[in-house]
């Protein structure tokens, strides 16, 4: 793959091309931030931040977009309602191995923090050295729901597929695949928050307390069941804290992960 912020291809995992880009230094010169975005996020819609996270942490970044988002290949709806754990166990590894990741620091958001949680929680190995969880997900909550009901209505009523058109070549599919998943009956009883027994990594947990989609029993689970080292930051702001309180957050990753560093130094014993 072209480590590049504008690609001149696609990366292209079992037949779907994704769209993606990168930033700083490339595998083997540094470890990698992997971006994983929110249900209705993308490249595109990450804007400035992974540019800064790779000029405040000196790593590279990663960043693409899942199928059926931006510029990626659509899907077929509906989404199976694994769809996360699916791309946590199939398409994640397959994109760290094909853009030659050997170490990598997961960042996920929403969605993309339960991917980079059940990944970090399943697939063995070392290749994963933290993971970091801005409003993960482990469980259903009725608040969040509701507030995924609305976001229907204002996509069917208001001026959000609009908004969303200017992002995702299929808006359609990018809203509706990640809508009518959450909101099958089905998906009521959805909980993996066994993948955090599971984890072996540090872990830095990021929430808003007025988070439309999610409470801090989220982070409360982390803290109850995590047998790994758990730093959290509570803000206050809603569901995207790396723009609502971007300063702060880029500033407390590159704290994590500059400490994540310490910790590989001093575990290697020069020969």
């Amino acid at each position: 793959m072209e480590w590049s912020t504008n690609p001149a291809d696609k990366l292209h995992i079992d037949g779907v091309a994704l769209e993606y880009a990168c930033h700083g230094p490339v595998p083997g010169d540094a470890p990698t931030l992997v971006l994983l975005h929110e249900g209705l996020g993308c490249v595109a819609m990450w804007r400035d931040f992974p540019a800064q996270l790779a000029a405040r942490t000196g790593l590279g970044v990663l960043v693409y977009s899942r199928q059926g988002y931006g510029g990626s290949d659509p899907i077929t709806r509906p989404r199976p309602l694994d769809f996360q754990t699916r791309e946590a166990l199939e398409v994640l590894p397959a994109l760290l191995d094909a853009a030659g990741i050997r170490q990598a620091i997961l960042l996920g958001h929403s969605d993309g923090a339960t991917i980079a949680a059940i990944h970090t929680g399943s697939v063995a190995g070392h290749r994963i050295r933290g993971v970091i969880l801005e409003a993960p997900h482990f469980f259903t909550e009725p608040g969040g729901l509701a507030s995924i009901t609305e976001a229907r209505a204002a996509y069917e009523s208001g001026d959000l597929k609009q908004k969303l058109a200017r992002y995702h070549a299929d808006p359609d599919g990018a809203f509706l695949g990640w809508n009518d998943a959450w909101l099958d009956p089905g998906f009521a009883t959805w909980n993996v928050a066994e993948v955090i027994d599971y984890i072996r990594v540090p872990i830095l947990a990021i929430q808003g307390r007025q988070d439309q989609y999610g409470t801090l029993a989220q982070i409360e689970e982390i803290e109850n069941r995590a047998y790994c080292p758990v730093d959290t930051l509570i803000l206050d702001c809603r569901h995207e804290p790396h723009r609502e309180c971007a300063d702060r957050v880029l500033q407390e990753i590159a704290d994590f992960c500059t400490r994540l560093l310490r910790i590989e130094a001093a575990e290697v014993i020069p020969a």
